[in-house]
């Protein structure tokens, strides 16, 4: 059988990616080397924009009836104890698709997303590893991969999707990667016996340490600890101490979380950030991780994999129907996402630099004390729903 597109990975970029194509009529095949559903490390947050996208996808009434948990806003403690907490709502024009964001385990939410794949016809083939990018005249005409039984594939289409994440194959072997200057690592378990912990998310900063706690479930809350990277290098054999000892340094957190149960072992990942270059080779498109990650503070993680499946799909049917993925063509992609992600990365960095800043992060908390109205607007560029640029505009923010 012959195929229209190839993608990469059926996490959630990849997945949302086969599901628009297919959609569209078009013969999609997905590889990835998991079975699914499988565990995930990540915060589990879906910003009230990523709901947008779930609904577009056909699933969001799959992710209620999974027992998602509501989120009406953050909490966010500063490092001299002084706490805010914000909501989601309408901010003039702009309006969250709901008034709350979505906390719900990755192993639910991929599987969910990979039913929706299968449901729609779509071949995925589990358990099959990319191992190679097939690269002819200046294009990449396909890939090849290895089976559970060490068989190897080639598979070959005009146009190839790499959604195969942070450790993406795709871009490795086309020397896409880039180091990036901010070195953290994130250290995540599951927690029980927080008291009045479900509805909003919490966050603890504490230069140069923060840490999330996020709950997906009653009694079940993701806890995430995020510090610097060469601060956990030396403890990769000892996470678990590394991670008590961290935690009792981070007072409020501390306190928080005391008599709390650890219910699952540490994980660590990182370096978090990332860059890719963008491809100069025609018949591929990067999306989701395996376009780059910045931090996880706001969360945009499962949303700019969501969103960016969306302008990947647009421009990808388009080249299809016009028979050329070029490498020209398929830059208007690079364009979009310039478009859509760069004001929210600027953001975040601007947030990360107030973070890293323990008298700034303590100015700022005191501030948004007596600006309520700032809080929920910084939130809603958080939940994605609320343009950036609004911040610039106070006349605006009611």
């Amino acid at each position: 059988m012959s195929f229209d597109v190839i993608v990469v990975g059926a996490g959630p970029a990849g997945a949302a990616t086969a599901i628009l194509l297919a959609e569209r009529g078009l013969r999609i095949l997905v590889l990835d080397r998991a079975r699914f559903p499988r565990p995930k490390i990540c915060g589990e947050y879906l910003s009230p924009e990523t709901l947008r996208v779930l609904d577009r996808l056909g699933v969001l009434k799959a992710v209620d009836h999974a027992g998602a948990t509501p989120l009406a806003g953050m909490r966010i403690t500063a490092p001299d104890g002084t706490a805010v907490t914000g909501t989601y709502r309408a901010i003039g024009a702009w309006r969250p698709y709901r008034d709350h964001a979505l906390a719900l385990g990755r192993e639910v939410l991929d599987a969910i997303l990979v039913d929706r794949v299968r449901a729609l016809g779509v071949e995925l083939r589990e358990r099959t590893r990319v191992t190679d990018v097939l690269v002819d005249d200046g294009h990449v005409v396909g890939v090849e991969a290895m089976d559970a039984d060490t068989r190897v594939h080639v598979f070959r289409a005009p146009l190839v999707v790499a959604a195969d994440g942070r450790a993406s194959v795709v871009a490795r072997r086309l020397g896409l990667l880039r180091e990036h200057r901010l070195q953290r690592m994130a250290l995540v378990t599951y927690v029980r016996g927080v008291s009045e912990c479900g509805e909003v998310g919490e966050i603890f900063i504490d230069p140069p340490d923060y840490a999330i706690l996020n709950p997906i479930a009653p009694d079940r809350i993701n806890m995430s600890v995020v510090v610097p990277l060469a601060d956990a290098a030396a403890w990769s054999h000892r996470l678990e101490d590394f991670f008590t000892a961290r935690v009792g340094q981070l007072a409020h957190l501390a306190r928080r979380v005391a008599g709390a149960e650890r219910t699952a072992p540490v994980q660590a990942m990182g370096p978090l950030a990332y860059d890719v270059a963008a491809p100069t080779v025609g018949g591929l498109l990067l999306v989701g991780d395996a376009a780059g990650f910045y931090d996880p503070l706001t969360g945009e993680g499962v949303f700019s994999a969501l969103r960016g499946a969306e302008l990947a799909s647009d421009v990808a049917a388009a080249a299809l129907q016009a028979g050329d993925c070029s490498a020209k063509r398929l830059g208007s992609y690079q364009r979009a996402r310039r478009r859509v992600f760069a004001a929210k990365a600027r953001f975040t960095h601007a947030l990360q630099f107030v973070v890293a800043r323990r008298r700034l992060a303590n100015l700022t908390a005191r501030v948004l004390v007596r600006r309520p109205g700032l809080l929920d607007l910084l939130l809603g560029v958080v939940g994605d729903y609320v343009p950036p640029g609004r911040l610039l505009h106070p006349a605006r923010r009611r």
